[in-house]
């Protein structure tokens, strides 16, 4: 367990963020996982960094904070937290993010409180959000398990044993052994996904249909010059990094006007600390003009409602069904795991994935047509029987997956 860990660490921070000799990183973790968050310090400090700042969180806290707090304290950000993540966004620090939190932490708590809260963070972090969006720093997300989060996976088993069952799924997913090779290995999966990747750029394709037996039939419109981009990606300084470990996606953005039709999530969603189940959009000229959910229906009409850009799409990623991450049967209840383990969908911002769309203003995008917001959620659409036919702009009809999976021509 020690030299996993150890590996899982060398491969967030030497692989997952390149930290730089002299480069600040800030570490945002909650405290249960603390042990962790300073093996990724040393690890850091071991390959000469400047200096690690840490942004400790709670779940216990956050609860009592939504349930008992003055009303009044969801419409402001203080200007301390504005600074924290502004400015050493601005400096370029790399950001560490270790993703563990219990799925329903909200349960119970105001929409409304969550709603309000996300709206002034998007507004003040607004600085923060463009220059992660853009890959102007290095950043990382990656998780460990925490207890309740492994009672939700593995509800029948106890405690001891559902954290061992889920500290082996995560280091399954992130093709750690405790050999020594997770870098090695890492990089020939990110070669598979920069060949997939560029397949795809060749075919220019227009559009994209999704269809499957839960009801999804939906066609989404690319920009003209749209990238679809893999699991590894670049400061304008020449870093390197991964921003999702795991990753298995291949991603682009769709036109903000140009998808229409009805779209079904094959998983549940885990989002801000409730749990959405059943739940399926209808979508006209790239809005999401119907919400429905068997459970989490006003949690998710919460959700697409944070701003006008929440109700169009900002991201499309292609998942083999056949994932080494749903080949494991698990439903991790984090959109980090889950989103890797089928294709998915993302409301709200979009990536710059177009020609130059590293260099150009936010207008600028919003004028090759993509979407604006101070959300991105993404929710999970693969299923076994997913058929995704592309059409490009000379209007061949070209398979790109069949039965859940790439067709041959793109999954090598």
């Amino acid at each position: 367990m020690e030299e996993k860990l150890r590996e899982y660490a060398a491969l967030l921070v030497r692989v997952g963020l390149n930290v730089q000799p002299g480069q600040r990183l800030v570490i945002s973790s909650p405290v249960e996982c603390a042990f962790f968050a300073r093996m990724c310090a040393k690890e850091a400090y071991d390959i000469g960094c400047g200096e690690v700042v840490m942004n400790w969180g709670d779940d216990a806290l956050a609860r009592m904070k939504y349930l008992h707090a003055k009303d009044e304290v969801f419409d402001t950000v203080p200007d301390w937290r504005q600074h924290f993540y502004n400015d050493y966004a601005r400096e370029g620090a790399a950001y560490l993010a270790v993703s563990a939190t219990d799925p329903e932490n909200f349960r119970g708590v105001d929409p409304d409180r969550l709603v309000r809260a996300r709206r002034a963070s998007g507004k003040a972090l607004k600085p923060f959000d463009d220059l992660q969006t853009s890959s102007a720093f290095p950043w990382c997300i990656a998780s460990i398990p925490i207890p309740s989060w492994a009672r939700s996976v593995f509800p029948e088993d106890p405690e001891d044993r559902a954290m061992e069952r889920l500290w082996d799924a995560i280091f399954r997913s992130v093709r750690i052994t405790g050999d020594g090779h997770g870098v090695d290995r890492w990089k020939t999966h990110l070669d598979t996904l920069r060949r997939r990747g560029e397949k795809l750029n060749a075919l220019g394709l227009r559009f994209l249909h999704y269809e499957n037996a839960l009801g999804t039939d939906l066609t989404v419109e690319l920009p003209r010059d749209h990238l679809w981009e893999a699991g590894d990606d670049c400061t304008p300084s020449g870093q390197t990094f991964i921003a999702n470990i795991p990753t298995e996606e291949i991603f682009t953005s769709p036109l903000r006007t140009g998808v229409n039709g009805v779209v079904y999530a094959s998983m549940p969603l885990s989002h801000e600390g409730s749990v959405i189940e059943n739940f399926y959009f209808v979508v006209k000229e790239g809005r999401i003009v119907e919400v429905h959910a068997e459970k989490g229906q006003a949690e998710l009409e919460a959700a697409v409602s944070v701003d006008e850009g929440a109700r169009y799409f900002g991201e499309i990623a292609l998942v083999p069904y056949d994932s080494p991450i749903r080949q494991q049967n698990l439903l991790f209840y984090n959109t980090l795991f889950d989103e890797n383990a089928a294709c998915h969908i993302a409301f709200g911002e979009a990536y710059p994935c177009i020609a130059g769309g590293r260099e150009m203003t936010k207008e600028q995008l919003k004028e090759k047509g993509l979407n604006d917001s101070i959300t991105h959620v993404d929710f999970m659409v693969g299923t076994r029987d997913l058929r995704i036919t592309g059409t490009d702009w000379q209007g061949r009809r070209i398979p790109v997956f069949e039965n859940g999976n790439f067709v041959p021509e793109f999954g090598d």
